[in-house]
């Protein structure tokens, strides 16, 4: 994650379910990807990347799960501009079905919804919400 903060608050949630949670504060377009290292990269709301910048990090997802291994993404959908409850304003860095399935075409895709939901993750995502998800396994 980049944020210090939500390394604090995942450390903290971690310790009170007992449960162990090797954590980095990184800067993930700059950050050196493991290749085929992890059984699962979870990605909530990281569109503070730009459609250029998305390429490469989607890629660095990718390359850097195990065969059998598991996206989750969350992300907001172009109609979250009209409920104004959180991620960034500008359309080109939210995401679409089409999008994520030109983006993850290359996978088994479990998993892809578009969905409307109340959500409350802190004073900067609060409230209805245009969402869009997507679970899927490298082949």
């Amino acid at each position: 994650d980049s944020s210090a903060v939500a390394a604090k608050k995942a450390d903290a949630l971690a310790k009170q379910n007992g449960v162990t949670l090797e954590f980095e504060v990184a800067d993930l377009l700059n950050w050196q990807w493991k290749e085929n290292c992890y059984d699962v990269v979870v990605a909530i709301f990281i569109q503070f990347a730009t459609p250029n910048q998305r390429t490469q990090l989607f890629s660095n997802m990718k390359k850097s799960l195990k065969s059998g291994g598991l996206l989750m993404l969350q992300g907001y959908t172009p109609r979250q501009l009209e409920y104004k409850t959180g991620g960034p304003p500008i359309a080109e860095n939210m995401y679409t079905e089409e999008l994520l399935k030109n983006a993850f075409g290359d996978m088994e895709i479990i998993q892809l919804v578009e969905h409307d939901d109340e959500i409350n993750e802190g004073s900067g995502h609060r409230g209805m919400s245009a969402l869009i998800d997507i679970v899927a396994r490298k082949k």
